[in-house]
């Protein structure tokens, strides 16, 4: 990797450890991208749902509304360099002329993509080193330009988990520190010598809830501590330190995450800590009180949603293809569809893109974005996530 990607990725790894808005995050990684990756207008940003690879939030300046046609074509046509099948491969980023050797022009997608003045487009897959996908990008070219070469698709693939580390912790910073969210994340953030200097509201029936926490008499659990100390600590020689976490069991019984992120402000050194539920994937309950799902039809759906074949499925679940069939039919029958691509389109439609749209009208709202499905979408429920 030459001089100049090389910088990049490093400012791009520094952007991705300290926890800010996630349009703030989107709008200063698309800088970077800008150099590195030369690109038609602004690149798309999309916050995904890393339990189903749905689309929960999109993010142009240039286009605040995203068509219902382009999302109508990412999931119910088949075609090619959908988000869903660049997040299952083996890269994580691909291009349309690459997905249709070199001859794009039946495909729908660029079709729409010529429409607005692109021609080539690459699609990278934000998906962190354990594997889950918190995001994507589609960047664009126009009639005329040099492809997309393989050093910018490699810089594009070994930045993926640091833009995808900061759209997950910009998520949470922004469900932390929403007054409106519920159930919301506990935020603080200490100073370099361990003083805690602010925190959200109701931190502190977190804090109490973790082992040897006491509020009360200022004893910061060890295990937040912990988090604090290996986020300060420099990794190797460089200036970015470790995005830590943890996983915790509490007093009352439940699993929770602890992030810790350092804060560079001056000369000054502070640590952000984030402590959350680690409750299971959101679109799961959802889907079983929804529709009626059994433990196993969930299964097979959320790989379904997720692209899997039904070798895939069988596999994954240790079953037979003809089970998996089985629960298939179940699965049709109970939402009302005949296909899985009319069964990925009715649970995008029904439950995700009114997150989107919700995700569009914060984000003109300078409100902060949301994650995970819109709970009781369509069933005139009320949004609890």
């Amino acid at each position: 990797m030459d001089t100049t990607l090389e910088r990049s990725l490093n400012k791009i790894e520094r952007l991705s450890t300290e926890p800010r808005s996630l349009i703030t995050f989107w709008d200063e990684a698309a800088d970077v991208l800008r150099t590195a990756v030369p690109h038609f207008t602004f690149p798309c940003w999309y916050t995904i749902d890393p339990a189903s690879l749905l689309i929960t939030s999109h993010y142009n300046p240039l286009m605040p509304e995203l068509p219902r046609e382009s999302l109508a074509d990412e999931y119910y046509s088949e075609d090619v360099n959908q988000i869903a099948d660049v997040a299952r491969s083996a890269s994580g980023v691909s291009t349309l002329h690459e997905a249709t050797a070199g001859d794009p022009t039946n495909s729908p997608r660029w079709q729409a993509n010529i429409a607005l003045g692109g021609d080539q487009e690459l699609v990278a897959a934000l998906r962190t080193r354990s594997g889950d996908t918190w995001g994507a990008v589609g960047l664009y070219r126009e009639t005329g330009r040099p492809m997309f070469d393989a050093a910018e698709k490699r810089f594009v693939e070994e930045a993926s988990p640091h833009l995808a580390e900061g759209a997950r912790r910009a998520l949470l910073f922004g469900e932390a520190t929403d007054p409106e969210s519920h159930q919301a994340p506990g935020l603080l953030v200490l100073t370099e010598d361990w003083q805690l200097e602010s925190s959200t509201p109701g931190v502190d029936r977190w804090l109490n809830d973790l082992p040897d926490g006491d509020v009360d008499s200022g004893r910061l659990p060890a295990a937040v501590l912990s988090v604090a100390g290996r986020a300060l600590r420099p990794v190797g020689c460089g200036d970015t330190s470790e995005v830590a976490m943890a996983r915790v069991l509490t007093r009352s019984g439940t699993w929770v995450v602890l992030h810790g992120a350092a804060l560079q402000s001056g000369t000054d050194r502070r640590v952000a800590v984030i402590i959350e539920p680690a409750h299971p994937a959101r679109i799961m309950s959802l889907l079983m009180s929804a529709y009626g799902l059994t433990v196993r039809e969930r299964d097979v759906t959320r790989l379904v949603l997720q692209g899997a074949s039904t070798s895939d499925i069988a596999a994954e679940l240790t079953v037979s293809a003809h089970t998996v069939q089985q629960h298939l039919k179940g699965v049709f029958e109970k939402t009302g569809v005949r296909s899985r691509r009319d069964l990925v389109g009715k649970v995008f439609f029904t439950h995700y893109e009114p997150r989107l749209r919700d995700n569009e009208q914060r984000v003109a709202l300078t409100r902060p974005v949301r994650g995970g499905p819109l709970h009781g979408s369509g069933h005139g429920g009320r949004d609890r996530l």
